[in-house]
């Protein structure tokens, strides 16, 4: 049976503006990061500042899990399948990104490191486009045309003033990990995002401490490592239990494109915290950089599509896609995101609306 459903066009902004709004707030929070983790780079070997940033992540996020259990019980919405994509994801973007992120950054300046994250934005899209065939059009490419040419010039600027290719090549290849790592993890956003920042903040953490001890690498200071989980539990916590909910609103392209932003956010926050100062080219590379990202930001999207039967278990509010009444009582609803979670069935569903390849418009186009 097919159903034609009444017009949900303001349903479906509101849900692009929250997944806007938590796309921005976890850029908000990585890009500030990134200074402070500069400052955290001479005091101990980048394995062991890797290791802290995402145990940091982990044990907070471990810590809300246990208070929330105590007040219902959860509801994952993760199934056998899924913990294999997020095993995946978090080996490329918990163990090897973070890892070439502080190589690079302990031998260039933290605001042109910074701005030269813009390119994880890239990889996502691409990878999203070529490999995980997510819908795109001519002016997301062109977006993402104009922050590759930025992130050369910034490559280029680095090369040339200090000598910092290979460090900048490093940043390149820790925004490749973590395209691929965000792709992969859109592959379960449906699930709780507190477990699975936490599962890959404590085990990516685990692994780089495992691997820096097997070197023979010194564990840092009480005070120094204590600060380095501070930076991690906000910067790579909390900031990733946004970005997954941001994947589930808007798709792994869109939410790299508005996570673009971090780096600015870093490069600012760079100028005063570390009294560094940005070379003319490096300003060139902003502004390449900025009108790719507002090519993104301005981009609609809406067609007439199909919705298939289909059953499945995320957390949600109801909408026009969750129509369905409950058998027994109402699941508790989450009091920080206004969902509930179980599992429920869509029917066939045609319609027409602003959209974007979120956890429910993932079809394809002609």
């Amino acid at each position: 049976m097919t159903d034609h459903a009444t017009d949900g066009t303001h349903v479906h902004r509101d849900e692009g503006r929250r997944g806007i709004a938590l796309a921005l707030v976890s850029a908000l929070l990585f890009g500030a990061s990134t200074p402070f983790a500069k400052l955290l780079v001479g005091q101990m070997p980048a394995l062991w500042l890797a290791s802290l940033l995402y145990l940091g992540s982990g044990l907070a996020l471990g810590g809300w899990l246990a208070l929330r259990a105590m007040r219902r019980r959860p509801q994952f919405g993760l199934t056998r399948r899924d913990f294999g994509w997020l095993a995946a994801a978090i080996v490329a973007g918990g163990v090897i990104g973070p890892v070439l992120l502080l190589v690079g950054l302990a031998a260039m300046p933290a605001n042109a490191a910074s701005l030269l994250l813009n390119l994880e934005g890239v990889f996502t899209a691409l990878l999203a486009w070529v490999v995980f065939r997510e819908h795109t059009d001519r002016r997301l490419v062109v977006g993402m045309l104009l922050i590759v040419a930025g992130g050369f010039a910034l490559t280029w600027s680095a090369a040339a003033e200090r000598g910092a290719l290979w460090p900048a090549l490093a940043i390149v290849a820790a925004c490749l990990a973590w395209g691929l790592d965000n792709n992969l993890t859109r592959k379960v956003s449906g699930g709780d995002p507190v477990l699975i920042a936490a599962l890959k903040g404590g085990i990516a953490g685990g692994v780089n401490a495992v691997l820096a001890l097997s070197l023979g690498l010194a564990p840092p200071a009480l005070a120094t490592g204590t600060a380095a989980a501070a930076v991690g539990a906000a910067g790579y916590g909390a900031s990733l239990v946004c970005f997954v909910l941001a994947l589930r609103h808007l798709g792994a392209a869109r939410t790299g494109a508005y996570f673009s932003t971090a780096p600015f956010v870093g490069a600012l926050v760079a100028l005063p915290l570390l009294g560094e100062s940005l070379a003319p080219l490096a300003w060139i590379a902003a502004a390449l950089m900025g009108a790719g990202l507002w090519l993104h930001l301005t981009e609609k999207h809406e067609h007439e599509h199909v919705h298939e039967p289909v059953t499945h278990t995320h957390a949600h509010r109801h909408d026009e896609h969750h129509r369905h009444a409950h058998e027994a009582a109402a699941p508790a609803v989450d009091a920080l995101t206004g969902e509930h979670a179980h599992e429920h069935t869509h029917e066939r569903l045609v319609h027409r609306h602003p959209h974007y390849p979120d956890l429910h418009h993932r079809h394809s186009h002609p």
